[in-house]
């Protein structure tokens, strides 16, 4: 009789765990964890028009309806870029081809980083130019759409006259979202930051299903 009752109450709790267990699935499905959004009140990204590797104007109406990340660089750079590319291949790879995602690589050094500069750069990552968007320009423009839309640092170190300037330039990747707000920002030479923004790229794609 006693084993009948530890039996009876075993399946109990044991029904009971995997009911819990299907209630919690299925409230994380209903209900994805929500990014939280940077910036003051009503902050998002301004329009902008820049150059890609294959030559094409790129503007705000590119990425309209879609997820992006930001980044910035030059390629000729020897400390962090090459580290932040290698990790934003993971990125591009895990959501290559998605119609609503792409990659905005904005260089900080516009008068090395020609359309045939960033061209032959890209081909290193085989990023297609219709996805992954390395990006010249103007470069108050650059700068001013890092500082002021996404909020990471881009300036030019002017106290060295005598030889070619350095770049002071974050180490960070921006998580933009369809309405063009800042959703996340990461350190893109740390491989655990790249994997948490490819987890809250798919949480924020959550939002919009």
């Amino acid at each position: 009789m006693r084993n009948q009752k530890a039996i009876i109450l075993l399946v109990f709790f044991m029904l009971l765990g995997i009911g819990f267990l299907a209630y919690y699935y299925y409230e994380y499905k209903q209900h994805p964890r929500r990014l939280p959004t940077y910036g003051n009140p009503g902050h998002h990204v301004l329009p902008f028009s820049f150059t890609n590797q294959d030559g094409k104007t790129i503007t705000e109406k590119d990425v309209a309806g879609k997820i992006y990340v930001v980044e910035y660089f030059f390629s000729t750079c020897e400390g962090i870029c090459p580290k932040m590319n290698e990790n934003m291949t993971k990125v591009y790879q895990t959501f290559r081809g998605q119609a609503d995602f792409a990659i905005l690589s904005h260089t900080v050094d516009p008068e090395t980083d020609t359309v045939e500069q960033l061209k032959s750069y890209s081909q290193r990552f085989e990023a297609d130019a219709a996805q992954w968007h390395f990006l010249t320009g103007d470069k108050h423009a650059l700068y001013d759409m890092a500082i002021h839309s996404y909020l990471v640092t881009a300036v030019e170190d002017t106290t060295q006259k005598d030889i070619l300037p350095d770049f002071i330039h974050s180490e960070k990747f921006v998580l933009v979202d369809k309405e063009k707000h800042i959703r996340g920002t990461y350190d893109g030479t740390n491989l655990k930051e790249v994997d948490k923004l490819i987890e809250d790229i798919k949480e924020l794609k959550k939002e919009y299903e």
